[in-house]
């Protein structure tokens, strides 16, 4: 069971993206960093934690800004190739994340994946490559988050239309399985001990088992579109927010005894008249999570009783 605790007053409301909250738990001193973007350069902002740094990452439609984690100074850019002949197209970056060695990958409008090699310190990022097997927009990138060092593979990339792309990251990056679109726009990824969740516009979860390729668990989770996913490290909770205004608590994992994925249900809270926009955990083991929504100027809180 979890009760809402005091919210957290902000400036100013949360935009209506999915996936539009990021933490950055500091435990050695019993605090937790938020990021909630508000208004339309900016399409998402995340802490990425790699070996040696932590960044905070910023992916416009100007744009990839990178700062140290408090945001105090940007230490790199990298502008977006904008086309010369106008079109109706947007261009922007959307979707984060960082492998458990040294790299960042944010996503584009155009689908690319844009891998920056990142140094223990200093200014010195460098674009190293570039993946090319989206041709949709990129909505989200997850990278496995476990200690499980043996997974197969370890990162997930998600696209507009749904289709998914499951990576071995490295000091060059292969694509190990192409997964084609189940129906509608993949809003949400996330991977967790070479296992993947992908939440869709219909309002529905699905389970890949990330060495394989395939389906193994299809979850009727929301009414309405799903709007944000994350998973805690440690514990393998799911947490998923929809417009449905519903938030719930899963958990993912393997049954030893068949080797298979199962899922359970464990906690549902109902945020009244509030469209969510974003949800994350607070903590690697789960026991507390954060809620935004659009139009609302408050961080909500719940904690494990």
């Amino acid at each position: 069971m979890y009760k809402r605790e005091k919210s957290i007053q902000i400036k100013s409301s949360a935009s209506a993206f999915y996936n539009n909250l990021s933490t950055l738990p500091i435990t050695d001193k019993n605090l937790t960093y938020f990021a909630v973007i508000h208004g339309s350069l900016v399409n998402m902002a995340s802490w990425c934690v790699l070996p040696s740094r932590i960044l905070l990452v910023l992916a416009s439609q100007k744009g990839i800004q990178m700062y140290e984690s408090d945001g105090s100074i940007m230490v790199y850019w990298h502008a977006l190739d904008t086309p010369e002949a106008s079109t109706a197209d947007a261009v922007f970056a959307r979707g984060i994340g960082a492998t458990r060695s040294h790299y960042i990958c944010v996503g584009s409008s155009t689908g690319s994946i844009l891998v920056f090699n990142i140094p223990p310190k200093g200014t010195n990022i460098t674009l190293s490559e570039i993946l090319e097997q989206h041709r949709d927009p990129i909505t989200d990138i997850a990278c496995d988050c476990s200690e499980d060092k043996e997974c197969v593979a370890d990162l997930v990339s998600a696209d507009d239309s749904g289709v998914l792309c499951i990576w071995k990251s490295g000091d060059d990056f292969k694509l190990m399985y192409k997964i084609a679109a189940y129906g509608g726009t993949c809003s949400s990824v996330k991977m967790w001990s070479g296992i993947i969740a992908a939440g869709y516009g219909s309002g529905q979860i699905l389970i890949y088992d990330a060495a394989a390729g395939t389906v193994n668990v299809v979850v009727n989770a929301h009414a309405r579109w799903i709007c944000t996913l994350d998973v805690a490290s440690i514990s393998g909770k799911l947490l998923s927010g929809g417009e449905d205004s519903f938030l719930r608590i899963w958990r993912i994992y393997r049954n030893p005894e068949t080797n298979s994925i199962e899922v359970e249900h464990e906690h549902t809270e109902c945020v009244t008249d509030v469209q969510i926009c974003g949800a994350k955990f607070c903590d690697p083991e789960g026991t507390a999570f954060a809620v935004t929504g659009y139009d609302l100027s408050e961080i909500i809180r719940y904690v494990q009783v």
